[in-house]
């Protein structure tokens, strides 16, 4: 074992979170699941804690955590995505993003006009297909 701390495979932006917080408000406790399909199975789904039910097939990223601000405390939301697409994109670092337009699926933001979306980049000294360090630039 290195001793080195563990990477957050997964962050939130400042406009996710704030969604997160009015969809809290709305329907108590959430979780994101992502799935390997097409279309919006492909896009972060966002339910009402317990409404979708993860299996074997599954991995838990870890939790994406939600700031207090204002009167709103501070929470965490896990973080689900098949294990076929997380072999994938397990060298990976993944930031959970809302931008403005309408998802087709049964994510709780798309009656608001937004939808949320995954954003990657390479985890930093991690390489595709490789535990090694990535190489510096060029100058």
């Amino acid at each position: 074992m290195s001793g080195a701390p563990a990477r957050e495979p997964v962050g939130l932006t400042p406009e996710a979170a704030q969604q997160l917080r009015r969809l809290r408000a709305r329907h108590g406790e959430l979780m994101f699941h992502q799935s390997g399909g097409c279309c919006d199975g492909s896009a972060p789904m966002c339910f009402a804690a317990g409404d979708f039910t993860t299996s074997d097939a599954d991995e838990h990223l870890g939790d994406v955590v939600v700031p207090a601000q204002g009167e709103s405390e501070g929470f965490s939301v896990p973080v689900w995505m098949s294990k076929e697409q997380y072999a994938r994109w397990a060298h990976t670092h993944l930031t959970i993003d809302l931008v403005p337009g309408r998802g087709a699926g049964f994510s709780l933001e798309a009656p608001d006009g937004v939808r949320f979306l995954v954003r990657s980049r390479l985890a930093d000294g991690a390489t595709p297909g490789s535990s090694g360090p990535v190489p510096p630039a060029a100058p």
